[in-house]
């Protein structure tokens, strides 16, 4: 079956057997789930997968699709709590952002692509989180030059954006709706610069497809599947699985550096 979707370009060649295909599907499921029962970055633990399974150079822009998808259904829903204010703000420095990002990703190595993800796990899971920022218009347009920038080499920078909210002064509906806003914006321009790039989202169409299906289906059956297990005892869990998925990355780094 994968043989004849590659040959109607629906599929990538050299990448995405049944196994690892299923895994991710898998993978999707569980974040998904997790994300709705727990309220944890599913899209780092996603972004962490996918680099096991695919060259870096294909994970970030995949990456971007998955997420744009499930934030887009998070911001449709709640549309109405959603700070347009912030939004404009926000989208005009995610422009330069993406603009700027775009010069420098296609010409980095995949060591330093890959030391670069590993890093920012690392920080996402042991570091400090980062502190709300003075909300204005020049933090929200700074903000978005920065954090869809970083997007374009990290991918999954949610706790970044959410930095940026006056969350103190919003509702949950509001922070939630915001919030996924920003995702959508800064995942589409991401996908849009890839795209203008050259790079072939046609052939993962259905691979894409597959995933937002059970990202879905995570969705749904995630606080009724989850709920029933202890949150601290998962996200131990959690911090142990990231933990040695980013410390592969960098060893894997290393051993394309020099090996080169």
């Amino acid at each position: 079956m994968l043989a004849d979707l590659q040959q109607l370009g629906l599929w990538p060649e050299l990448f995405l057997d049944l196994s690892s295909t299923s895994l991710l599907l898998m993978t999707s499921l569980f974040t998904s789930a997790m994300t709705a029962a727990f309220g944890i970055g599913g899209g780092v633990i996603m972004l962490a997968a996918l680099v096991n399974f695919l060259p870096v150079a294909y994970v970030i822009p995949i990456h971007g699709v998955i997420q744009a998808s499930s934030n887009i259904s998070r911001a449709a829903l709640l549309r109405t709590f959603i700070d347009w204010n912030i939004i404009r703000y926000y989208f005009l420095g995610a422009v330069i952002g993406a603009l700027i990002g775009g010069q420098f990703v296609v010409a980095l190595p995949e060591s330093v692509l890959l030391s670069i993800v590993g890093l920012f796990i690392l920080y996402v899971v042991w570091g400090p989180k980062p502190k709300q920022l003075k909300a204005n218009r020049y933090t929200y347009t700074i903000g978005g030059i920065w954090v869809t920038f970083s997007t374009m080499f990290i991918g999954a920078t949610g706790p970044l954006a959410m930095a940026l909210l006056p969350r103190k002064q919003m509702q949950s509906q509001q922070v939630s709706a915001t919030h996924g806003t920003l995702m959508v914006v800064q995942h589409g321009l991401k996908i849009i610069i890839f795209s203008a790039l050259g790079f072939a989202f046609k052939e993962w169409a259905v691979f894409l497809l597959m995933m937002l299906v059970t990202g879905f289906i995570g969705t749904y059956f995630g606080k009724s599947l989850l709920h029933r297990l202890p949150q601290a005892f998962f996200q131990k869990g959690v911090t142990v699985i990231l933990t040695l998925l980013a410390l592969k990355m960098l060893f894997d780094a290393g051993n394309i550096y020099f090996a080169s």
